[in-house]
């Protein structure tokens, strides 16, 4: 693996991931139960996902890289893993009888935040969340509605941002029996925060879906010494705030890339993207569907990763795409984005 000025992300196999070099690595997620991290980097903070991929596809590990060292450390339940300007970080919490999703997520939540203030890191970049049975209902609520109501408090408590300044993120299920996995990048630069044109703002999502918002951007754009680094946020086929093409996973999966690619007014410039791409159940991933999944990978990267077992934030849902770009210095003049151009 070959590191790149700034920021740099690559979905590598087995061989790769115990032949790499660890010593730019800030943090690394996991997905099937893949086997442990060499013992070099045991410093590593590792975010555990038990989240099957595509058959056929072997064991896939999400590497994020600086082009800076970085240090590692801890703080209650979280990892993570500094440069001068990012960190990576990561916890996995049990729900327990006592403490279901919503006091995990609180729980989660503040840690997170108590770490990013501690470490002096107050700008959220990205969160990735996985939920166990996402989508089932538990004390009289769907579970991602908890989930969402305690974020947004914990959010609240912190003096956090609940609209506007708030990070790209998704939410896709797990495994029954698995732990909630969060994990983050974080910065000491604010990116610029980016919505959809095509679509209303999560954080205004109407009362239909729930009493307490989801909280996150459609994306984030972060200038960096070597260049700029684009965040999408979970994406999927939904235009206003109402969901496209029920049970067609692939009118849904083209529906999905067509609003992922109004996030950059040059998609050629971008020279690494890097697609993660959940299909709610392989039966319904019809050949069709296939090949636009496909389409997705060559459009972005040999080795985007394919998790074809994941539930999604909502059950309409068949596919989702989460991408991450970089742009080198070079590709285009690193000016202020117009307000106009600032729309996903």
């Amino acid at each position: 693996m070959r590191a790149s000025a700034g920021l740099h992300l690559e979905y590598v196999s087995l061989a790769e991931y115990q032949a790499a070099r660890w010593r730019d690595v800030l943090g690394v997620a996991t997905f099937n139960g893949a086997a442990d991290s060499p013992t070099a980097a045991a410093e590593i903070p590792v975010a555990q996902v038990s989240t099957p991929v595509l058959p056929g596809s072997g064991q896939v590990y999400e590497v994020w890289r600086c082009d800076t060292p970085a240090s590692s450390g801890q703080r209650q339940r979280v990892r993570f893993r500094s440069t001068a300007d990012m960190l990576f970080g990561c916890i996995a919490l049990t729900e327990a009888p006592e403490c279901h999703l919503h006091q995990a997520t609180t729980q989660a939540y503040r840690q997170i935040c108590a770490t990013l203030d501690a470490e002096r890191y107050p700008h959220l970049l990205r969160v990735w969340n996985y939920l166990p049975d996402i989508n089932a209902d538990s004390h009289g609520t769907e579970r991602y509605r908890q989930f969402n109501s305690a974020r947004q408090q914990v959010l609240r408590e912190c003096g956090r941002a609940l609209t506007g300044s708030v990070p790209a993120a998704s939410a896709l299920g797990a495994a029954s029996d698995s732990p909630l996995v969060v994990y983050f990048l974080a910065g000491r630069t604010a990116p610029a925060f980016l919505e959809n044109p095509r679509q209303v703002s999560a954080y205004h999502y109407p009362r239909q879906y729930g009493s307490h918002s989801p909280v996150f951007s459609r994306a984030t754009l972060l200038r960096q010494s070597g260049g700029l680094a684009l965040f999408i946020s979970g994406t999927a086929s939904i235009v206003g705030h109402t969901s496209l093409h029920v049970g067609d996973t692939a009118a849904q999966t083209r529906e999905t890339l067509a609003t992922s690619r109004r996030c950059s007014r040059k998609p050629s410039a971008w020279r690494a993207a890097r697609a993660s791409s959940s299909v709610r159940s392989p039966a319904r991933c019809t050949c069709a569907g296939r090949r636009t999944c496909r389409s997705s990978r060559r459009n972005s990267s040999p080795r985007s990763a394919l998790a074809p077992g994941s539930s999604t934030c909502r059950r309409t849902f068949a596919a989702r795409i989460c991408w991450s770009r970089s742009k080198r210095r070079e590709c285009a003049p690193c000016t202020p984005m117009p307000e106009a151009a600032r729309r996903v």
